[in-house]
């Protein structure tokens, strides 16, 4: 094995961990989800197993990437992006970004079926920063109950309990950056309830 590719090899096991902590996923999910023991891929995110096509495929599934992102394949120079789309419960999310890294963009498009009168607020790991691209979104982010309109952003840290969804019966699309850090924007977001309208600059 020449020195580039024991260089890849080593490289699969870190990005394997980083893929799966930003989507907050456990080795014990991961391990019953793609049917690969939990010590396999123990060794595997600790460099310790070799990485095969047999592991990598159902991971990159599960995990809803190419394999190539795992295995950090050099680009071919068309800069290109040819992702797929990936649809649940009502949003489709399209991943803007390829490599993994600290920073990941989504285009997300949500439909009115995602509106529920009780949010379940989530929290994790990292930070987040929404753009409304069409429509209007409704935030609840901590006790705070938010519309934001086209045009208009937020940002947040995600250990803060949040949803997020449609504001009326109408779709929206907004771009989320998810991160360890987050892009600085400018906000301007109003209560669902009436009130004032807040601005303010990261």
């Amino acid at each position: 094995m020449d020195d580039e590719t024991a260089s890849t090899m080593a490289a699969v096991g870190p990005r394997l961990r980083g893929l799966r902590t930003r989507r907050n996923l456990s080795l014990t999910h991961l391990a019953q989800a793609t049917g690969i023991s939990l010590s396999t891929l123990s060794r595997l995110e600790a460099g310790q197993r070799r990485p095969t096509l047999e592991l990598l495929l159902p991971l990159a599934r599960e995990l809803r990437v190419d394999i190539s992102e795992i295995i950090g394949a050099p680009q071919t120079g068309d800069p290109r992006l040819h992702l797929k789309p990936v649809t649940r419960h009502g949003m489709t999310m399209l991943p803007l970004t390829r490599r993994a890294g600290s920073l990941q963009a989504y285009k997300l498009i949500i439909s009115p079926k995602m509106r529920s009168p009780e949010p379940e607020q989530s929290s994790h790991e990292g930070y987040e920063w929404l753009y409304v691209l069409d429509g209007r979104l409704r935030l609840v982010l901590g006790d705070k109950d938010l519309v934001m309109g086209p045009g208009e952003a937020a940002e947040f840290d995600t250990h803060t309990p949040h949803w997020f969804g449609n504001a009326d019966e109408h779709p929206v699309e907004i771009l989320s950056l998810l991160g360890v850090q987050g892009e600085r924007a400018h906000l301007r977001i109003r209560t669902v309830r009436g009130g004032d309208a807040a601005t303010g600059k990261g």
